[in-house]
């Protein structure tokens, strides 16, 4: 009860010193995105039941009727995560995952910077695919007991959490505010990137931190023996191999719709194409799910979609967005370079604090209205970069949940993760920035 009082607290006095320079219907939509904000992040509510709240109080204080609320909960975006996790599960199920890992594992040597690396790159490629959320917990146990060395397990804890959360910019279903993105695109009928080019635009910054993230964490650490590991990769069963199969084809179809698009101007629906491989693992002697199994599917996040679509809506329509982006029209002033910098540090510094699904639907309309102005190439390359320093929060255990599941652990205080996350964070703020002026202006 406390954490409700508390939102509500919190909630009202975003209100009241918002109607210093808002006006009153303004100023209750920022003292509600306070309040579910503060529930999100002190739990005080499940997950779920917070992020059906806007379908109640949007419509009693005036933002949004309740059809046009309840229709963000449903969007055909949201489909083609339902499609995605319907084969995460399919993976969990048979295993394949642990395929996966030791097969990426045994790559690497088995010293102290070598196992940095192979948890660092191991988390970040499965959770590309995976929930960074399932990729977390499924390493931790292993970072937990490769070494005694508590140094050690700060370091390895801290690579499988900080790899799951740079990982999952690599695809549009690898993280939430990537599927914010797509669905405010898709609103605004703006031209939203196939599955391989968002993966080609993001491949450099992924490719990037793992380079540097993992060499950050091994400074000052002795490149011991980890004798622990085991380089064994297991055999793939027959369920594995027919899995592995789908998993291959899924590949393949996404990489020429890339190319169909680009060639010829026109491609399949990626979300149909998700949702039916998802469907696909119902069919008997085809797929490897039953109905039960959907059981384990995170409907709570699907409603977190929905209230982040919601609050994004709100803002367009309220006219709050071209309110905030007024005050903030020094930005638009700023060279190319330099306006992506402001905002990449903006963005992943709020987000420490608050869930990173909640400020990108806040977000993304704000830096629209200074898209709207630019042109359209460097417009898109402002929401991504936005969208991406969303997912780039290092410092606090409440900024992403990988980094609240390996703070569970113990091993990790407070002030080692914010020590280290910090000069994370700025070197986030400068690869996103460099190779979004650098890179995607030459690929877009």
């Amino acid at each position: 009860m406390k954490g409700i009082l508390a939102a509500i607290v919190i909630g009202s006095l975003f209100f009241i010193f918002a109607l210093l320079g808002f006006s009153l219907q303004h100023a209750i939509l920022l003292g509600l995105v306070a309040f579910l904000v503060t529930l999100w992040t002190n739990e005080a509510l499940p997950l779920g039941a917070v992020s059906i709240l806007p379908i109640i109080l949007f419509p009693i204080f005036g933002i949004l009727d309740t059809n046009a609320v309840t229709a963000n909960y449903s969007k055909s975006i949201i489909f083609l995560f339902i499609g995605g996790f319907m084969l995460a599960i399919a993976i969990e199920k048979t295993g394949l995952h642990k395929y996966f890992s030791a097969k990426l594992l045994s790559f690497f040597p088995k010293t102290s910077k070598g196992i940095i690396y192979a948890l660092a790159i191991t988390s970040a490629l499965l959770s590309s695919v995976l929930s960074n959320t399932t990729i977390t917990l499924m390493l931790m146990p292993i970072a937990l007991f490769l070494s005694d060395n508590k140094k050690l397990k700060v370091r390895f804890l801290l690579a499988t959490a900080y790899g799951a959360s740079i990982g999952g910019i690599l695809t549009p279903i690898g993280t939430p505010p990537n599927l914010i993105l797509m669905g405010f695109l898709e609103d605004h009928h703006l031209p939203a990137l196939a599955f391989g080019e968002w993966m080609i635009l993001m491949l450099p910054v992924v490719a990037l931190m793992l380079l540097v993230m993992p060499w950050l964490l091994s400074l000052g650490v002795e490149d011991e023996s980890v004798e622990d590991v085991s380089h064994t990769v297991p055999k793939l069963t027959k369920t594995q191999k027919r899995l592995y199969v789908v998993v291959v084809l899924l590949a393949f179809v996404l990489l020429i719709n890339t190319f169909m698009k680009q060639l010829f101007g026109f491609s399949l629906n990626e979300k149909l194409v998700l949702l039916g491989f998802g469907l696909l693992m119902f069919v008997p002697k085809i797929g490897f799910l039953e109905w039960e199994d959907t059981r384990t599917m995170p409907y709570e996040i699907i409603f977190l979609f929905g209230a982040g679509f919601s609050i994004a809506a709100a803002f367009s329509s309220t006219g709050l967005a071209a309110d905030i982006a007024g005050k903030l029209s020094f930005i638009s002033s700023l060279p190319l370079f330099w306006m992506f910098a402001i905002v990449a540090l903006f963005v992943t510094f709020s987000t420490e604090v608050t869930s990173n699904t909640a400020l990108t639907s806040i977000a993304i309309p704000i830096f629209y209205e200074f898209a709207k102005n630019m042109p359209q190439d460097e417009g898109a390359m402002l929401l991504m970069v936005a969208t991406v320093a969303a997912s780039y929060a290092f410092m606090l255990p409440i900024a992403t949940p990988p980094n609240a599941i390996v703070m569970s652990s113990r091993v990790i205080s407070i002030k080692e993760m914010a020590h280290i996350g910090l000069k994370l964070n700025f070197i986030g703020v400068i690869i996103l920035s460099l190779v979004a002026y650098f890179v995607w202006g030459l690929l877009f």
